[in-house]
């Protein structure tokens, strides 16, 4: 017979606003989980969601950037790296 995974809890502390926007959630812990997990799925590779680029990081990124600028899509104002490498 194969063991069931055991699920650990997880709890952290929200302020009033977001606590009384959950209440009418009706059910919170698959809400948050499929919210993190979206969260989680969108993570910056370079910085992994810290918003801050180490210095070894940022050097790196100086050298790449320079070959690679980035460019705001003029549909969607959506901001990507254009690849001038091999241009």
């Amino acid at each position: 017979m194969a063991r069931r995974k055991k699920e650990e809890m997880i709890s952290f502390k929200v302020d009033g606003g977001l606590s009384k926007a959950l209440q009418g959630v009706p059910n919170r812990s698959a809400f948050i989980r499929g919210a993190v997990l979206a969260a989680l799925d969108n993570v910056c590779p370079l910085c992994q969601g810290t918003g801050l680029l180490s210095p070894d990081q940022k050097m790196h990124w100086a050298t790449f950037s320079e070959r690679h600028p980035l460019q705001e899509c003029s549909d969607c104002h959506a901001m990507y790296l254009d690849c001038n490498a091999a241009k």
